[in-house]
């Protein structure tokens, strides 16, 4: 049995948010590979989401692995596991702050690379 620890979440639209790790999964199935390196194109973390602690929804969030390429490129050096968690993390609480309606509207986001170098920036992760 898995145990998840249940996070809190206060988003500046005044929706207070509680979220949980799901887990990380290739997104795509086994023909969405980087035909370069073999790995998987788009890595998908999903977290499950409550507003109203009601109603939990699975909102998937969209990590291509061109756009952790294009970062280790410009920086020069490899994100760690923890440091890709981190700016999809990031990008989940900047939609609890910008979306209105995150079950409508927040179920599947991506992480570009502005977003990537804005996120891990933000976290003075350089």
């Amino acid at each position: 049995m898995t145990i998840r620890r249940l996070k809190t979440y206060t988003g500046s639209q005044g929706y207070v948010y509680q979220y949980y790790f799901v887990g990380k999964r290739p997104a795509g199935g086994s023909e969405a590979q980087d035909s370069a390196t073999n790995k998987p194109a788009v890595g998908e973390y999903i977290f499950d989401v409550t507003s109203d602690r009601k109603l939990t929804y699975a909102v998937s969030i969209f990590l291509p692995h061109q756009v952790v390429t294009a970062w280790a490129d410009s920086h020069g050096r490899p994100l760690s596991d923890a440091e890709q968690y981190a700016a999809v993390k990031m990008r989940l609480f900047r939609a609890f702050d910008e979306e209105e309606d995150m079950q409508a509207y927040g179920r599947e986001l991506q992480v570009d690379f502005q977003s990537l170098e804005e996120s891990l920036t933000s976290l003075g992760i350089e």
